[in-house]
């Protein structure tokens, strides 16, 4: 009986960790170009008992969460500072948090107190130089399809526009294998620096990129999961039934 238990509570552990990556999701559903965390399927584990394996399998879990790289919806805001990309691959930024380098396609962009151009979440964008992007003054600013970041000086002449950096972009390969850092930043599964800004990802201004995460598809699968949930619950609390029939049967009679 107390394989059918344990069954149950290895089931219901990792249907635990579902349900945090599916309420991590719909936590960060409004967040411009937050990318939904996929679950880990994992793997299934023999139990091994007597220095042999036995016919007993777990589900257990196996590597790191994956994230879905599909594009979120697009908005138009028309405000100069915000920026998108059309199709696929990142802006590369300098988290907010000091650590390395790192991938990001939310645009929702903001000048600091020294002229750095950072996004909502304080995050230094970098240029394709992967040096700090640091604005002057400035009247005006537009942001072409390349990147290139041009501004009209508060003490300029009308019509002037100077280039002052090129937004750093790059459009990883799909077979390269990328993950989010305990940050949630995302880097390279394997540790090493992130290939070089290669400006092929196509941007634009005045649109915002939301979420990709589908609230409907989310809160399916929070009832899916629940319903699971309760059946891996049933099944302990059948075990208990059915242990507890079995002790009454082997009472002694009168006992």
């Amino acid at each position: 009986m107390d394989r059918l238990v344990y069954t149950a509570l290895n089931s219901l552990a990792n249907l635990r960790d579902d349900r945090v990556v599916s309420a991590q999701n719909l936590a960060n559903m409004s967040v411009p170009g937050f990318r939904r965390d996929l679950p880990n399927d994992g793997a299934a584990r023999f139990l091994e008992a007597m220095g042999a394996q036995t016919s007993r399998a777990f589900r257990m879990e196996h590597g790191v969460h994956g994230f879905s790289r599909a594009p979120g919806p697009l908005e138009k805001t028309g405000d100069p500072m915000d920026l998108a990309i059309a199709d696929s691959g990142f802006f590369v930024i300098e988290p907010a948090n000091g650590g390395e380098a790192a991938l990001s396609r939310r645009g929702d962009l903001q000048v600091g107190r020294d002229g750095s151009l950072r996004n909502g979440a304080g995050d230094l964008l970098l240029d394709n130089e992967l040096q700090p992007i640091i604005l002057p003054p400035f009247r005006e600013i537009v942001v072409d399809d390349l990147g290139q970041v041009f501004v009209t000086p508060i003490d300029g002449a009308p019509g002037q526009r100077d280039l002052i950096a090129m937004l750093g972009t790059v459009n990883p390969p799909d077979d390269l294998a990328l993950r989010k850092s305990p940050d949630g930043h995302i880097r390279r599964l394997d540790g090493e620096a992130l290939p070089a800004p290669d400006q092929q990802a196509r941007v634009v201004q005045g649109m915002r990129e939301g979420s990709n995460v589908n609230a409907t598809a989310e809160l399916i699968a929070s009832i899916e999961l629940q319903r699971r949930f309760e059946i891996n619950l049933r099944m302990v609390q059948t075990a208990r039934d059915v242990d507890e029939a079995g002790a009454t049967l082997l009472r002694p009679p009168g006992g």
